[in-house]
């Protein structure tokens, strides 16, 4: 999202067009008492939102029901000295799904410790993930947001720009794959498949007209959620034009779940 107080009016009209039930929002970047509920309430969206400053914050709007509202999920790691959880996960109750709003640490360098936050931050979330399904294999849950890993070579414009870089490394890339091979499946490429499809493109350098993109965004769904995908799609239109985002929205479509 990058700044929902500079994009809600935009961020309020793509909603109108594209009459999605939940949206899943990373990179808010501001308070609680500064999020823009009144937009979201007066499409008709309840909202739950968890941002501490100026950087990260995740929220979740949905207009089919929004209950069991969760900052953060079980032993979550935190950043900083004393290290403490940043606002990046949030989770919610939608109408019988479990929607999680996720902004994966970027990692920065490999070298920088923030690189080792990254991939712990994964791995928790990979624990969290297969506990629940293990509890519960019926479980309807969807992890979606930004996780910073681009997890095929095709998910980039160009791997050697990547050399000695982040979100294409090994460790990276096997943190990814281990959510995947926990049960969640990534289910927006088989109907948007590579290579040159991507969700993300850096305003610098006019990465976005030179198709110097990254496919960073996911929706990963729990098996009794993903066997009811029909449909999905990587909204570039949206990146386009004044105010836009850096990230395009990804859209899955699911059937069948007023039986939820």
């Amino acid at each position: 999202m990058n700044s929902i107080r500079a994009r809600a009016e935009r961020v309020a009209a793509w909603i109108e067009r594209s009459d999605v039930d939940i949206v899943a929002i990373q990179e808010t970047k501001c308070r609680d008492d500064q999020f823009p509920a009144t937009v979201f309430a007066d499409l008709g969206y309840e909202v739950a939102h968890h941002g501490l400053s100026q950087w990260n914050g995740v929220a979740i709007a949905s207009r089919v029901g929004l209950d069991e509202v969760r900052i953060g999920f079980p032993e979550q790691p935190g950043w900083g000295d004393p290290a403490a959880a940043e606002a990046r996960a949030i989770g919610a109750t939608c109408n019988g799904v479990e929607v999680w709003s996720l902004y994966v640490p970027n990692g920065r360098e490999i070298d920088d410790p923030h690189y080792i936050y990254k991939l712990n931050w994964l791995e928790r979330l990979r624990a969290y993930g297969a506990a629940r399904l293990a509890e519960r294999p019926d479980a309807r849950i969807a992890l979606c947001g930004d996780f910073n890993v681009a997890p095929q070579d095709d998910d980039v414009w160009d791997m050697a720009e990547f050399e000695g870089k982040t979100h294409v490394t090994k460790a990276e890339r096997e943190a990814f794959a281990a959510l995947v091979d926990a049960g969640f499946a990534e289910v927006v490429r088989p109907y948007a498949p590579g290579p040159g499809v991507y969700t993300f493109w850096d305003y610098q350098g006019l990465s976005f007209p030179k198709k110097k993109g990254m496919r960073i965004d996911f929706a990963l769904l729990s098996p009794a959620l993903a066997g009811r995908v029909s449909g999905a799609k990587i909204d570039r239109e949206e990146r386009k034009g004044k105010g836009a985002s850096d990230h395009a929205p990804v859209i899955v479509d699911l059937d069948g779940l007023s039986d939820a």
